[in-house]
């Protein structure tokens, strides 16, 4: 995500950092260079302005222009900006009082809006909540069809309405209902899915307003597609003047290269973006963190959501039994077959190396084949349990079988177990020098597992 605005941004700040000195020439030219980054990024030009003066005005400052180090201190003077300008501290979700919570969704149809109420069920459920969701969604064809077919996969009930198998066109009367079968029913969350349109019309803000009105929703959050740019900023000023929303849901961030619509819409609705959907998969949200998306923009990266996503894959017990098995020289294509399910789980592979600072920009225009492992786990797959514990008994027999039975070639199958056993003795040689307690870079190790880059995975056929 923010790929092109991300490239120009390093580009511009290469002229001060590393510098031992800086003067106000060429921050004024740096300058330049961000307000056009910005620009071209299509962030409003009112932010656009205002992030270059305030940043101007500090860089200038007596102390950073005699600073031992000028450079870094200018980087983190756009880092404090690009922070305060996405809306400085993240925002969680408010909660009710008194059961249920009441969050009403609203946006325009295709934003992404009856995904993301699935996403956020799924998200309250990992929390400890029990959610609802209601299918307010009552004109479109099949709406409340997708909406059941999405709780489903999230195992969380919805609420509708329906007179013989008719949907009834009544989505003031479905969200008070859903209410009140939350209050019945001990659920304690009710996500209200409302009915969009290709662009605004009187129609669809009324009845979202009477649903406002009629409910009392905990939380209002407005849901639009970060890859419309100005637009969506546009449209989120004419919801905002009309529901007064409490926070800002963008959708479809991971194709969003420019970034307009994240860096402009705090500041022109003045509300806060709570949450980001990163993918089509139902796990792809999360919460939005001003500081943590402002690294990621200047190629800083994020360590803390890389690590936050590994600790929901890995709990204390499961790292023990993987080191030990490690230790024990017992680790086999079984254990390797699971790891990799669980990287998978983290989310894409390139979203990923874009939290791993200095990674971040310099991937941009790498393709990476997200289905790499595919091939991998339909080779383990086609083993037997014991050829997955013992792959030295895979003689040219069974690699012939297994090939067939994953639908790739005999190469395929010896590329992945020779990479596995060079990955298993560089596993080895790595416990026994942190057993002597050498610092071991992982970096190596990494590359044996995605094969220099490429990925340990054979050709597709």
């Amino acid at each position: 995500m923010f790929e092109s605005l991300s490239q120009k941004l390093e580009g511009a700040l290469q002229s001060v950092t590393g510098q031992g000195r800086i003067d106000e020439v060429n921050i004024a030219e740096t300058m330049r260079e961000i307000r056009r980054a910005l620009l071209n990024a299509d962030v409003n030009y009112r932010v656009a302005k205002e992030f270059t003066d305030n940043v101007k005005e500090k860089a200038t400052n007596e102390d950073v222009l005699t600073s031992v180090t000028p450079g870094e201190q200018f980087t983190k003077i756009v880092h404090d900006e690009l922070t305060r300008v996405l809306g400085g501290e993240h925002e969680e979700i408010e909660m009710a009082q008194t059961p249920p919570t009441v969050v009403l969704v609203a946006g325009l149809q295709g934003s992404g809006k009856t995904t993301f109420c699935a996403k956020l069920a799924r998200h309250f459920r990992k929390e400890g909540h029990a959610p609802l969701l209601a299918a307010s969604d009552v004109y479109r064809p099949a709406a409340v069809d997708q909406l059941k077919t999405l709780a489903d996969q999230v195992n969380v009930p919805v609420y509708s309405i329906e007179d013989d198998g008719e949907i009834i066109e009544d989505a003031v009367r479905v969200a008070d209902e859903a209410v009140t079968e939350a209050q019945n029913t001990a659920r304690d969350i009710v996500i209200i899915d409302t009915a969009g349109r290709m662009h605004i019309d009187e129609a669809m803000m009324q009845e979202v307003e009477d649903i406002k009105t009629t409910v009392r929703p905990t939380e209002t959050l407005f849901v639009v597609d970060s890859m419309t740019g100005q637009d969506a900023v546009n449209t989120a000023k004419e919801f905002n003047e009309r529901i007064d929303y409490d926070g800002v849901v963008l959708t479809k961030l991971d194709g969003d290269t420019r970034g307009g619509a994240a860096l402009s819409i705090r500041t022109v609705v003045d509300k806060p973006i709570k949450f980001a959907s990163t993918g089509e998969k139902l796990d792809a949200l999360t919460p939005f963190y001003p500081g943590r998306m402002a690294q990621r923009i200047l190629g800083m990266g994020d360590v803390v959501s890389f690590v936050e996503r590994a600790q929901e894959q890995y709990d204390k017990e499961e790292a023990e039994r993987l080191q030990k098995k490690i230790r024990s020289e017992e680790f086999d294509l079984q254990d390797f077959y699971d790891q990799l399910q669980r990287i998978q789980k983290m989310g894409s592979i390139k979203e990923l190396m874009g939290m791993i600072p200095g990674i971040g920009n310099k991937i941009s225009d790498l393709d990476i084949d997200e289905d790499a492992f595919t091939h991998i786990e339909a080779i383990i797959q086609s083993m037997t349990p014991e050829e997955r514990a013992r792959p030295d008994i895979l003689n040219g027999t069974r690699r012939r079988r297994i090939a067939r039975g994953s639908g790739t070639e005999v190469r395929d199958v010896n590329q992945l177990v020779g990479q596995f056993e060079e990955m298993k003795d560089m596993m080895k040689t790595m416990q026994k020098m942190t057993s002597q307690g050498r610092d071991v870079s992982m970096s190596n190790l990494m590359n044996k597992l995605t094969g220099g880059g490429g990925g340990p995975s054979p050709s597709p056929r």
